[in-house]
């Protein structure tokens, strides 16, 4: 018997937290209709949390379903605090319209915006920002209860460190506007995202239903579902690297990093990973597992690189991967990093080139992996932490660097 729709994105994880199951099972297997993620713009890229969300969206347009992608150019302003326990950095309004703009390229990567069934990518900068304070917090704000909000754990740790602002307060009612927004403009019915946004998309519903009251209209019967957030076997978030945030721009996670990322995931993570960002039926995934944890770790890096960074490049770093790790270390094989040749001189010191190379965070941890060892120039130790680099170390304008055992980098130096 084939399987519905619900059913099959259920099966591979999806389904975390609903409003009412039974209600969101049948929108999803029902005739098509319209649904929104909302991301916010609070850096100009995006991080594998991100894109988890965006490969729900993926899947559930395939079904049918008309999906609107809202890049929070408003909410960014404010700030989630979310499981946060301090007051989220804020951000310029200018730096907001950078983010935005970068922000809605990379998701045409991933969503559908062009044929029969396009995602529409909507700011709700456009409705929030021209609304008064005062009309907003008269038609809006009264239907919030301050005792209830606190107790939603969205606000929970900033209560606990008795940081809370006033500000932040604000984001829950925003959000929530949004998905009544939405549906008055689009007719949509299901908000979808991560766990951590459960307390702000149920808000929504239930704004819905309070305004619905108050007009004597018909309950719109608006619903949400959240997926489970991507976190590893130990409980860390994934994306969370030693070397920061595991982002799909390739200009801030290079392609090597991403996909080694993946490699270098624990065996119990694998097969819940291929069912996220591969088409692979699932009992291939669980035999797969079962039978060779090893190549199914391989086809899942491979499967998540392809879906980021397309076939070329994952096929290209899959090889480079490989071959690095089969003890030919060159630098053919290696992922390159482009720095300015000005920073090639005779009294240099090697770290700041390491440094801008993005290889190490800082001189001091550069000096202490020198003295345990741990990083190599050309496939010979660094014992020297003022080494420098000259020309005289270059082939083809470029060296070959080594980071403990698995970071190898080629830095090729610009005129």
């Amino acid at each position: 018997m084939k399987k519905k729709a619900y059913d099959l994105i259920k099966e591979r994880g999806y389904i975390y937290q609903a409003t009412s199951e039974t209600e969101v099972e049948k929108l999803i297997n029902g005739e098509p209709m319209t649904f929104y993620l909302g991301i916010d713009p609070t850096a100009d890229s995006l991080h594998i949390g991100h894109f988890f969300a965006l490969t729900m969206v993926r899947r559930l347009q395939k079904i049918g379903h008309h999906p609107i992608v809202l890049i929070g150019g408003a909410t960014a302003l404010i700030g989630d605090p979310s499981g946060r326990s301090d007051m989220r950095q804020m951000i310029t309004k200018e730096q907001v319209i950078h983010n935005k703009n970068e922000v809605k390229e990379l998701v045409k990567r991933f969503v559908q915006t062009d044929g029969d069934n396009p995602a529409i990518i909507v700011d709700n900068a456009d409705w929030i920002n021209p609304y008064s304070y005062i009309d907003f917090m008269r038609d809006v704000g009264k239907h919030f209860n301050i005792n209830k909000m606190l107790a939603t754990d969205c606000y929970k740790k900033r209560l606990e460190e008795g940081g809370l602002t006033f500000l932040e307060m604000g984001y829950m009612l925003m959000q929530a506007y949004d998905f009544d927004q939405l549906n008055r403009d689009y007719n949509c019915v299901l908000q979808v995202g991560g766990s951590d946004q459960w307390a702000n998309m149920i808000a929504g519903s239930d704004l819905a239903r309070k305004l619905d009251f108050q007009n004597g209209a018909k309950d719109r019967d608006l619903q949400a579902v959240t997926c489970p957030l991507l976190v590893k076997a130990d409980g860390e978030k994934m994306g969370k690297t030693a070397s920061g945030t595991l982002w799909v721009s390739r200009k801030k996670t290079t392609v090597y990093d991403f996909y080694q990322m993946f490699i270098n995931s624990y065996d119990e993570d694998v097969e819940r990973l291929l069912s996220f960002f591969s088409d692979i039926d699932m009992e291939d995934i669980k035999k797969m597992c079962a039978t060779d944890i090893r190549e199914a770790k391989k086809t899942m890096a491979f499967e998540v690189t392809k879906l980021v960074h397309g076939e070329d490049e994952a096929i290209k770093v899959k090889e480079s991967s490989e071959a690095i790790f089969s003890g030919e270390k060159t630098q053919e094989n290696a992922p390159s990093v482009e720095i300015s040749y000005d920073l090639l001189n005779n009294d240099s010191n090697g770290l700041d080139v390491l440094v801008s190379a993005n290889i190490i965070t800082s001189k001091s941890e550069g000096r202490r992996l020198i003295e345990q060892n741990g990083i190599s120039m050309n496939n010979e130790k660094i014992i020297n932490p003022n080494f420098t680099i000259t020309e005289n170390n270059l082939t083809d304008n470029a060296i070959l660097i080594q980071k403990g055992k698995k970071v190898f980098v080629k830095i090729i130096f610009n005129k």
